[in-house]
C-alpha cells in the first residue's frame, strides 16, 4: 500500500490566504497522485474559534506578510498581484469553489481571478463574469447546501485542531503553511519520518513558562 493510501490527506484553504494561492500553484499536480483532497473553509471562522487575530489584522505584520508573499511568488517566477482590498470577505468565492464540485479547475479559475489577475472576489457581483466562464449558476452560491458544506468543512477543520490556512492534513498530522510543503511531502511519501524518538519527544515537550494573558499591574 502507498503512503497516500496509508495516509490519506486533506488540503485545507481559504482564498483569502496568498499562500494558499502559492502552495496550490506546487500541490495541484499532485491532487491525483497523492490522493489529497482540497478542503476550502472560512479561516476566519477558525481564527474565531482559537480567539486569535490573522495576520493581516497586525499592521506590522500585515506590511511585512503583502512583501513576504509578493517576494517568494517573483522568487518561483509565480505572477501575484494583490486584489483591489485586502484582507477581504472570501465567502463567495469559497462557495464558488464549493458550487464547481470543488474541481481543481474551478480552484484554479478562483485563485487566478484573485491572486493573479488581482480582481476582487469579496460579492457575488465580482465574481458573476467568473460564475459565467465556469458554467456555475451564481443562484447556487446563496444555496443552503453550499452554505452547509462550507460550514461544515470549516469545523471539520476546527476539529482537527487546524489554525491556519493552507494546511495540509495527513492522517492526524497538520502541516501549516506553503513553507512546510517539501516537509509534509517527504511525510507523504514516508510516514516513519514522525516516528523517530526526537520526533517524538517533540510532542510530549512540557512547557516551561505560560504567559500571562492579563496586563500586569
Amino acid at each position: 500500500m502507498s503512503a497516500a493510501a496509508a495516509a490519506p490527506a486533506r488540503w485545507y484553504f481559504d482564498v483569502v490566504s496568498p499562500f494558499a494561492y502559492l502552495q496550490w500553484q506546487r500541490l495541484r499536480p499532485l491532487l491525483g497522485t497523492h490522493g489529497i483532497e482540497p478542503v476550502p473553509i472560512l479561516f476566519g471562522a477558525v481564527l474565531d474559534a482559537l480567539g486569535q487575530r490573522g495576520p493581516a489584522e497586525i499592521p506590522r505584520k500585515r506590511e511585512f506578510t503583502y512583501r513576504h508573499v509578493l517576494w517568494q511568488a517573483r522568487q518561483r517566477d509565480v505572477p501575484l498581484r494583490f486584489p483591489p482590498t485586502h484582507p477581504f470577505n472570501p465567502l463567495a468565492a469559497l462557495r464558488l469553489c464549493i458550487a464547481a464540485g470543488n474541481a481543481p479547475h474551478a480552484i484554479d479559475a478562483a485563485f487566478a481571478w484573485i491572486w493573479t489577475e488581482g480582481r476582487a472576489g469579496d460579492s457575488l457581483e465580482a465574481l458573476a463574469p467568473l460564475c459565467e466562464r465556469l458554467g456555475v449558476d451564481a443562484a447556487l452560491l446563496s444555496s443552503d447546501a453550499v452554505k452547509a458544506t462550507l460550514r461544515d468543512n470549516t469545523r471539520a477543520a476546527i476539529e482537527a485542531q487546524v489554525f491556519g490556512v493552507p494546511t495540509l492534513q495527513i492522517g492526524d498530522t497538520l502541516f501549516w503553511g506553503d513553507d512546510a510543503h517539501d516537509f509534509a511531502l517527504a511525510v507523504l511519501h514516508d510516514p516513519s519520518l514522525l516516528d523517530d524518538a526526537e520526533m517524538q519527544r517533540t510532542a510530549r515537550l512540557p512547557v516551561g513558562v505560560t504567559r500571562r494573558r492579563e496586563p500586569s499591574a
